[in-house]
């Protein structure tokens, strides 16, 4: 709760939002959460009704709620602009899914970001007819995230599957080895 408190609650320099927008820079700092989905669903949105120059997003995020990250993958694929996405800290869960919604050509991270794949995980409760619904829906959703981190990495199916069975930790290289990026950059120019 006091990650969600933290993405609801942050008090925003009107300055920095503009400083942000006019640099065509979206943060994905954070838990993911409806909130924050929305947030950069407008975001993503007005940038793209400004003009059809690249958006660089920058993610930093342990991940959160599933469906949530799938909204922000969604977006990303829906506006008809590029998005260079960039880690940046940590790239867990969910936020992989966000992570792998562009090309990898524009998928770069900063040297020491790391990046955590695995299950999705949930809390099951209630009557054991609800339980085994919510029980099929996890599995449904594991295998799309296995199917995703393989389409966008290059990595087989069944590799992914083992890995992603318990927690997978990746540092910068081990990352670029993997596929989920295509390079490691130090400076913000280093993006074009």
């Amino acid at each position: 709760m006091a990650d969600e408190k933290d993405n609801n609650d942050v008090q925003r320099s009107p300055f920095l939002e503009e400083k942000a927008f006019k640099s065509r820079t979206v943060l994905v700092f954070g838990t993911i959460n409806d909130k924050l989905a929305a947030d950069v669903s407008k975001r993503l949105i007005a940038l793209a009704a400004e003009s059809k120059d690249p958006i660089t997003m920058l993610v930093s995020s342990p991940g959160g709620h599933v469906e949530s990250g799938d909204v922000i993958h969604d977006m990303i694929k829906f506006i008809d602009v590029p998005v260079n996405m960039v880690g940046t800290g940590w790239v867990g869960s969910a936020a992989v899914s966000v992570f792998l919604s562009v090309p990898k050509e524009r998928r770069v991270c900063l040297p020491n970001t790391r990046f955590l794949i695995h299950q999705p995980s949930g809390g099951c409760g209630g009557q054991a007819t609800d339980i085994a619904i919510q029980a099929r829906e996890i599995v449904k959703v594991r295998e799309r995230i296995s199917a995703l981190i393989a389409r966008e990495s290059g990595q087989t199916l069944e590799r992914v599957t083992n890995d992603i069975d318990r927690d997978y930790w990746m540092s910068a290289e081990e990352a670029l080895e993997y596929g989920l990026i295509s390079r490691t950059i130090i400076k913000q120019s280093d993006i074009a």
